[in-house]
């Protein structure tokens, strides 16, 4: 299902921007983009969305920066020593001409470039800084899957409605297949009249068993009676909740199966009609599926 989350957040002199987002998939495929020096961070992300989210291909940036700004101001030694060294080499030099220098001040050689930097954290500890990442990242992935449930919510109703359809094509189905039971035995006496005078000394038992198995195999009953339990099956499935999407899409292709076989069976242009109403009902149906988690 789809979905999307941002959020901005602060700890000490850091300041991250996370972005979570998530389209359909089969499966569940997180795709993370952190900062690796933040040791720990990726497991913990992965397990904190992973804990929540079921299906979906879902991507997780998150871009962190340092405010330098705030950093202690320390004296780079090494960068001092060789600023004095050249100072003092080049007011020797002044004095061996004749040249008089003013003589140098501490502010002068503050703003010489290196002498004073920015301390750097790079050793630091990262886990407060991790733990308050990840913080928002949970905050993230609940406002995410708010939303997906809200989606889920709208998608749960059109499911029913198409559950519903299906349900009336498949009574629609049995209807009249009991309309026409009368006039499919008549048929068939008639068919083993014309066989048996068609051909004299046949066995008319023979003849019989094999028009009842030409009947069985155009019986639909069965498939009319799965139909109407993965319709059944369906219906608890959506009111359960949960990660129902993989069950939901597996029992698409069972309903996509007895459609089949009742439109090969059909040996009506009535009942064909249905069955191949079913089969775009039921192929809306898997389209929506793919959008369950």
């Amino acid at each position: 299902m789809t979905g999307f989350a941002n959020a901005e957040g602060s700890f000490e002199a850091w300041r991250w921007n996370a972005e979570l987002r998530s389209v359909n998939g089969k499966g569940l495929d997180l795709r993370l983009r952190l900062p690796d020096w933040v040791e720990g961070l990726e497991q913990g992300a992965r397990a904190s969305m992973s804990s929540r989210l079921k299906r979906g291909n879902v991507n997780l940036n998150i871009r962190v920066s340092r405010d330098d700004a705030v950093g202690q101001t320390v004296v780079n030694s090494a960068q001092l020593d060789s600023v004095l060294v050249a100072l003092r080499e080049i007011e020797a030099r002044a004095l061996a001409t004749g040249l008089d220098l003013a003589p140098s001040r501490a502010a002068d050689i503050a703003v010489v470039r290196g002498v004073l930097e920015q301390e750097q954290a790079d050793n630091a500890d990262t886990g407060p800084l991790k733990e308050a990442i990840l913080k928002d990242v949970q905050a993230l992935v609940i406002a995410m899957d708010d939303m997906r449930a809200n989606e889920g919510e709208a998608l749960a109703a059109i499911l029913r409605g198409q559950l519903d359809e299906v349900n009336r094509l498949t009574n629609a189905a049995a209807d009249l297949i009991e309309a026409r039971k009368d006039k499919m035995s008549a048929q068939l006496k008639v068919n083993l009249t014309r066989v048996l005078d068609g051909a004299p000394g046949a066995d008319p038992d023979r003849v019989a068993q094999e028009l009842a198995m030409i009947v069985v195999k155009t019986d639909v009953t069965e498939e009319l009676d799965r139909l109407k339990a993965h319709i059944s099956a369906a219906t608890s499935l959506i009111d359960d909740g949960g990660g129902v999407g993989r069950k939901l899409d597996f029992l698409m292709q069972e309903f996509n199966r007895e459609a089949n076989t009742l439109c090969s069976k059909a040996q009506n242009n009535d009942l064909t009609t249905i069955g191949l109403d079913l089969k775009a009902v039921i192929d809306q149906m898997r389209e929506q599926v793919q959008n369950v988690e």
